[in-house]
């Protein structure tokens, strides 16, 4: 008779932990050295200010790098379509009618081979400036990110930077046919794009660059998120234009990859030129939209040159996520729909959210992929979890923040500002009034520009509240990179099961042989009392044997320390939205 085996313990993973803990700062470039606060709704770029490369110093980066950073994400970098005039510069002007906000979408990419002439203090030597950005962030010990775009275009799309050599996407297509697998862009033959009349590019208070409510565009190319009509509402990425990777969408989204589509070779050779420029790894905007088998042809070709640069994709089916990364090759996955979308949840405050959600994301993303899945609570599509809209309080996000942190082996992000509390309020223009900081508008970023000091970077005016915030997110992120059981270690729930702790209460474990921590953390906006034991086959899983006793000190916090027993509950006390990363020791 055969032994039957023992049954997987439900309160931890076979995965085998691999370290990942990357600490990304996201900032949106054009906002994060704006000294300016006037922040009129539609202002201009001299009414408003914009920030420069230059204004991101060696002071702000060695300020952003103690907070626990390793990575800087520049947003906005490559230059889009906007409505500020730099056509002296011989930069093409934009038409109002299809560019969102006056600053314009950082996603529709003008020129794939240049950079946002707003972010120069001398626009003749934008590229210089960049260059000059990438060196200080590398001399102060950081590696940089920017966005790739491979999905769409802005409307008008022509490089003026481009190397010797190097075509504009479409200058070959054949217009006259909806598909060809050699084309870069989809068209509708016959028909002329008509811009959704509903839009109104500055909301009627003041007009745009040739505002007309017209775009010469015929044949009309598909929009951005797949509309095939010459008549794309308001709501559609109007202001894009679809690129064509090889599918058939129209029919059976059929493939055509033999022989390769010249898309790919030319997004390839984008890549290999900002990696040649010193990019350390590209955000990938919307990659599933993507075809999959695109990823796994240019990503090995750009590692083969630059072997330590990271992809990191913008994704949100479940159902790819391990086709995006076993066969995509992708490096990271944002976490939006699991572990964001569950704390998210809890945070609201609306008894909507149980720390079960929590429990469902590290069992399904167990099966191989943990180690690559990005988490973050805030990003330049996200609302503010200090706004009205989300949690309504910065310090929603020590629970949060800190689950994010040390649930996992993976990278975590935050978002410029969010450390100080940023509330991303105020009517910016297109953006809107909707917890978020704007993307499409000039804009000063308030609690951040209280940071900012007029350029000191150093948390001058920082009220004591902002501080002590700051203080959290430089003791939880220099954490999650310096302890070795975070970075590292196995995986052990000691509160997945119902009814095992108060609910909004969530613990576990994470341990190599040489460490051990145990997290602890409360997301009810109300002291909880929880009973805290070591059960058998967590000091199994630990490798511990059950005597003694263990010294439980707090590394987020300057409270006394504790003391347990194995197998022995004991009660403590959480104050509301509250978090313990507990260093266990044998006593």
């Amino acid at each position: 008779m055969t032994t039957p085996a023992p049954a997987t313990d439900p309160n931890t993973t076979e995965e085998e932990i691999q370290d990942h803990k990357l600490v990304i700062y996201q900032m949106m470039t054009r906002l994060f050295g704006n000294k300016k606060a006037l922040n009129k709704t539609y202002g201009t770029l001299q009414e408003n200010g914009v920030g420069k490369f230059n204004d991101i110093t060696d002071k702000a980066l060695q300020e952003i790098k103690k907070l626990g950073a390793t990575h800087v994400w520049y947003t906005g970098v490559i230059e889009h379509a906007l409505m500020t005039d730099y056509s002296k510069f011989g930069v093409h002007l934009d038409d109002a009618d299809v560019v969102k906000g006056r600053a314009g979408s950082p996603y529709a990419i003008k020129d794939y081979y240049d950079v946002n002439p707003d972010l120069a203090v001398d626009v003749r030597n934008r590229m210089k400036e960049f260059e000059a950005l990438v060196q200080r962030t590398h001399n102060n010990g950081l590696k940089m990110i920017i966005d790739f775009v491979p999905n769409h275009v802005a409307r008008y799309y022509g490089s003026d930077a481009k190397p010797n050599g190097v075509e504009d996407f479409g200058d070959q297509d054949d217009k006259t046919v909806s598909f060809n697998p050699s084309n870069n862009f989809y068209y509708i033959p016959g028909e002329a794009l008509k811009v959704p009349n509903t839009y109104n590019p500055l909301s009627g208070t003041y007009r745009g660059p040739q505002e007309d409510s017209k775009f010469n565009e015929n044949p009309a190319k598909v929009t951005g998120n797949d509309v095939f009509s010459a008549s794309p509402s308001e709501n559609d990425w109007f202001e894009t234009v679809k690129l064509n990777y090889g599918i058939d969408i129209q029919n059976n989204r059929t493939k055509h990859f033999s022989p390769t589509p010249d898309t790919w070779g030319k997004m390839r050779d984008i890549l290999l030129y900002w990696a040649g420029k010193g990019a350390d790894g590209f955000r990938c905007d919307m990659a599933e939209m993507v075809p999959v088998e695109f990823w796994a042809w240019v990503i090995p070709q750009v590692k083969a040159k630059h072997p330590d640069i990271k992809f990191i994709a913008e994704i949100y089916n479940p159902k790819e996520y391990h086709n995006y990364i076993r066969t995509g090759g992708f490096d990271y996955l944002y976490d939006k729909v699991g572990l964001y979308d569950g704390v998210r949840r809890l945070m609201e405050n609306r008894g909507q959210g149980n720390t079960a959600e929590i429990t469902k994301v590290w069992r399904e993303e167990s099966r191989g992929i943990s180690n690559h899945m990005l988490r973050f609570l805030e990003n330049h599509d996200e609302q503010r979890l200090a706004s009205s809209e989300f949690a309504g309080t910065p310090w929603a996000a020590v629970p949060a923040m800190t689950v994010s942190a040390t649930l996992g082996s993976g990278p975590v992000m935050v978002y410029f500002g969010q450390e100080v509390g940023e509330p991303g309020k105020g009517l910016e223009g297109f953006q809107g009034e909707d917890g978020r900081t704007t993307i499409f508008d000039y804009w000063g970023v308030p609690a951040h520009q209280v940071w900012m000091n007029g350029g000191k970077f150093d948390g001058g005016k920082l009220t004591e509240d902002q501080k002590r915030l700051r203080e959290f997110y430089t003791k939880l992120l220099n954490l999650s990179t310096s302890r070795e059981a975070i970075r590292k270690g196995k995986f052990y729930a000691l509160s997945a099961e119902e009814n095992s702790a108060p609910k909004g209460v969530y613990a576990y474990l994470r341990h190599t042989a040489q460490e051990r921590v145990l997290i602890l953390v409360n997301f009810n906006r109300e002291a909880a009392n929880y009973a805290l034991t070591l059960p058998p086959a967590a000091l199994a899983n630990m490798g511990v044997e059950a005597k003694g006793s263990f010294i439980l000190q707090d590394l987020l916090t300057d409270t006394p320390p504790l003391f347990l027993q194995p197998l022995v509950k004991t009660s403590i006390t959480l104050a509301p939205l509250s978090a313990h990363v507990f260093l266990l020791q044998n006593k």
